[in-house]
């Protein structure tokens, strides 16, 4: 498994990289440094203490609530879907790390059954269209302000620790967040990822360039023997030899780690 190994590795950089500015975990400060303008490829939130850059998704709806046509961050967007896809998900996004941590936790894991899963899973592609909606006509963040619970872990409950003039202004919206984050911390427990299956707008988007992207998976027809071990090993519930780039394969290995006579890859390709 030393694939799982680099990978968990190359996530803790990368969420150490993007939360860079440690003088901002002490002083309950947000950084406000000229790379702030640009967009990290993950669901990071922009007001993180150590935050270096911006959540693609607090960008958009800032444009949006601003009625400015999001150029520059729908750019950033199919940039990195192109590029990566959901390649982002499994190796660059902070808050996916943290449920693949709490999902290594040795508790009983819950299988959810298949004809809900599938109806469950298109909540993100809702989640994905009203927000930008709700932006645009309610001129406010609204996914940032009532759903994301990477913000209130990243920016919310640290500032509010730190700064005593913060703390103060808690209020019913902060503790509804609150709730929204603990389920998702109790759910990740015993599911698999069931922000990035469920919820996330970012994994909404950036699948819909698996097929197309430069990175994608690949089953070696020849060498396949059908035992159906990746699919069984797939926690995102993927059977990559029927469909190896599926939107909600997120490039995590596990398949490739499994597979008895080494049929599947995945890398960049033309």
């Amino acid at each position: 498994m030393k694939r799982q190994r680099r990978r968990t590795l190359i996530q803790a950089i990368a969420a150490l990289g993007q939360n860079a500015y440690l003088p901002g975990f002490f002083r309950g400060v947000i950084f406000q440094g000229k790379s702030k303008v640009l967009c990290v490829p993950g669901l990071n939130c922009y007001s993180c203490p150590g935050a270096l850059g911006a959540c693609p998704i607090g960008a958009l709806q800032a444009a949006l609530g601003q009625r400015r046509f999001p150029a520059y961050v729908l750019g950033t967007l199919v940039l990195f879907g192109v590029l990566l896809g959901r390649l982002v998900c499994g190796f660059l996004c902070p808050f996916g790390l943290l449920q693949d941590l709490l999902d290594r936790v040795p508790l009983p894991k819950l299988k959810v059954p298949k004809r809900l899963d599938k109806p469950l899973r298109y909540l993100k592609y809702a989640v994905l269209v009203l927000l930008v909606v709700l932006a645009f006509l309610l001129e406010e963040p609204a996914f940032c302000k009532y759903l994301c619970p990477a913000g209130l872990l990243e920016a919310g409950l640290p500032l509010t620790s730190l700064n005593p003039q913060l703390a103060g202004m808690r209020g019913p919206l902060f503790y509804i967040k609150l709730g929204v984050l603990l389920a998702i911390v109790l759910l990740s427990l015993t599911v698999f990822r069931p922000f990035c299956k469920y919820l996330c707008p970012l994994g909404a988007f950036y699948g819909l360039f698996n097929g197309a992207g430069l990175y994608r998976m690949a089953v070696a027809e020849e060498k396949c023997v059908r035992c159906g071990r990746c699919a069984a090993a797939c926690p995102m519930a993927v059977d990559v030899v029927k469909t190896p780039n599926s939107p909600e394969c997120i490039r995590c290995g596990k398949c490739i780690d499994t597979c008895p006579v080494n049929a599947i890859s995945g890398g960049f390709r033309r």
